[in-house]
């Protein structure tokens, strides 16, 4: 009975050998829930395809929006994994259109059916006045196009700014990090593009943005340990820290400086200077 017990033993180990190898590296992996932490915003048709519109909070608002999205065959009801992707947002105004900064649109992974980018919205909708979005992509060469209305209600805090610097240069800057900021020294991503012309956008490489945050409601009163953002590399988000000592209403505000040192943008905070022109706020 115990040479029975061992060779089934041993036959088990073999299998299980036999299993594990018959897999090659070059097998593709496959991707777990794509869906997990993401809501749905809304579905875009034509005549051929279903796009599905993605975001953590099933929303799109007002400053930056990292989206996601899945074009759906109508025909086989699977999902596409090999389209080429491009977007352009545009705020159709009375007198004037114009877009908004935002990424390519890539693959997530080789063998899911997520595609990710980023738009940054800098002005809220009204009520003549609206944002849609063109998705255009290609699928074994053959083009399609979608275009879609979606809703950037205006927003009580400062997320995304529009300004003129004193170069002349229309600058867009969003904060994009901390989503949920929390009592302790916050990771801080800052995004600045300058607008080339109505229609493009590009990111502004190599500033410093300087961050003092505030407590207007408690005397005005700043936080140690703060770090100014930067560019690890070009093309990249600004990165700093942000410290945040207790829970309320904080004014972040901000000085956009070029590499010479000048300012473009903002004012410091002084005795007699109790903000800067340039800001993020939100309560938590």
């Amino acid at each position: 009975m115990k040479n029975l017990f061992k060779s089934i033993f041993v036959l088990f180990i073999v299998s299980l050998t036999v299993l594990s190898c018959s897999r090659t590296s070059d097998e593709p992996v496959m991707p777990a829930n794509e869906l997990q932490d993401l809501v749905k915003i809304k579905e875009i048709s034509n005549d051929t395809h279903i796009i599905e519109l993605y975001s953590a909070t099933g929303t799109t608002v007002l400053g930056y929006n990292d989206l996601k999205m899945r074009i759906k065959n109508k025909a086989t009801n699977q999902y596409e994994k090999n389209a080429s992707v491009s977007w352009m947002p545009l705020m159709h105004m009375a007198m004037m259109a114009h877009a908004a900064p935002r990424s390519a649109v890539t693959k997530i992974t080789p063998d899911g059916t997520l595609y990710t980018g980023y738009i940054v919205f800098q002005m809220p909708q009204n009520a003549s006045e609206y944002w849609d979005l063109k998705i255009d992509y290609t699928i074994n060469g053959t083009a399609y196009s979608v275009t879609s209305t979606v809703d950037v209600p205006a927003s009580t805090k400062t997320k995304v700014t529009s300004f003129l610097g004193t170069d002349n240069v229309k600058y867009v800057m969003a904060f994009i990090e901390p989503k949920t900021p929390k009592v302790a020294i916050n990771d801080l991503s800052v995004g600045v593009w300058k607008m080339e012309d109505m229609m493009n956008f590009s990111v502004v490489d190599g500033y410093t943005v300087k961050v003092d945050p505030r407590m207007t409601g408690m005397g005005n009163h700043t936080s140690p340990n703060n770090v100014d953002a930067k560019q690890t590399a070009a093309g990249q988000f600004y990165k700093g820290k942000l410290s945040l000592t207790m829970t309320g209403y904080w004014k972040i505000n901000l000085q956009l400086q070029k590499p010479d040192g000048t300012i473009v943008k903002g004012e410091e905070v002084t005795a007699a200077n109790p903000e800067s022109s340039l800001y993020f706020d939100f309560e938590f």
